[in-house]
């Protein structure tokens, strides 16, 4: 146990510098809607950090200037601007930058939806800033768009993976473990098809609140596991797996509420999100597979110490989200 003590001291630090920002690693977000030919209602979204925000700006093609002098603000940790612009001839063919995006690692994403209800979505880089607007994304683009989307959104929140990584940790059986992940995947594929989909919704902040503590329960199993002993969320973990499941769909839903759904590639579009977090769930689990083995294969720590060490990181983390979470309710 020396061993882990001395690992919980180096690692703490960088858990307590990190665990602030789960789901909070957000990317720029451009919102221009076509309100009446060639002219368009923008919202630019940048992450801030009190009453600074990153230095982002959004260049547009030459024939767009302001009708209206932009709203500035800052609200739930972005900067937001919100304007009218007018686009002589339209869009299509102009070239979009986001000045700035080459000096961070952060990405951005434009969504711009025009008068007859077609959509465009793009995901810019830092080492591809800009793109010539297409007017409407083909049937392909959209799904490879979207997909996209997904495999990212998972992969950069730590809360999900965190609950995820928790779950493996409970489980002992390739099988069992086979059968929660798949619970858990059908359970948040419900919450984010239907409240994508207007059927049902809940509070985001309360939501994601609810999700620190889905991650604190499970951290708590693990440390009451004890030898010869099997606790309910042992013996069914796919039951905790689809009941929490259930709200991190909601967390899914928000993030791609956020991003918008092309009115003519809705199903696909949703389709193809939730595959794309699946995917990128996967890619985890075999991830988080792998290195287990190599530990176990190089490490003479035994599972149960390590186990309750992991788990002590795991709560830890969720208690601090927790914390900020509820915070951020008050607020």
């Amino acid at each position: 146990m020396t061993r882990l003590a001395k690992l919980l001291a180096v690692l703490m630090p960088v858990l307590l510098a990190t665990t602030g920002y789960a789901h909070e690693i957000r990317p720029a977000y451009l919102d221009m809607r076509e309100t009446v030919s060639d002219e368009f209602a923008v919202v630019w979204k940048i992450p801030a950090q009190g009453n600074m925000r990153l230095g982002l700006y959004v260049d547009l093609p030459k024939p767009c200037v302001e009708k209206t002098q932009p709203a500035k603000s800052i609200v739930d940790g972005a900067y937001l601007e919100r304007g009218t612009v007018a686009c002589a001839g339209g869009l299509k063919g102009g070239k979009i930058t986001i000045d700035g995006l080459k000096s961070t690692m952060t990405e951005a994403l434009v969504r711009i939806e025009y008068v007859n209800g077609e959509t465009e979505v793009v995901r810019l880089m830092p080492d591809a800033p800009s793109f010539v607007v297409a007017g409407a994304l083909t049937t392909l683009e959209v799904a490879r768009t979207y997909f996209s989307l997904g495999v990212d959104h998972i992969l950069s929140g730590f809360d999900h993976l965190l609950f995820v990584l928790a779950l493996m940790l409970l489980i002992r059986n390739r099988w069992t473990l086979l059968e929660t992940i798949t619970a858990f995947t059908a359970a948040h594929s419900i919450t984010l098809a239907g409240a994508s989909l207007g059927y049902f919704s809940l509070p985001q902040k309360p939501v994601e609140a609810t999700i620190a503590l889905s991650i604190a329960f499970v951290a708590s199993e693990l440390i009451k596991m004890k030898p010869g002993e099997r606790r309910l969320s042992e013996s069914y973990p796919w039951v905790v797996a689809f009941v929490f499941g259930l709200l991190h769909g909601f967390g899914f839903a928000g993030a791609l509420k956020e991003i918008g759904l092309p009115q003519s590639d809705v199903p696909l579009s949703l389709l193809m999100f939730n595959l794309g977090v699946e995917a990128g769930q996967l890619i985890f689990v075999a991830a988080v597979l792998v290195v287990l083995r190599a530990a176990g294969a190089l490490s003479t720590i035994q599972p149960a110490p390590a186990r309750q060490f992991g788990a002590y990181i795991i709560g830890t983390a969720a208690m601090l989200w927790l914390v900020s979470r509820i915070a951020g309710l008050a607020a």
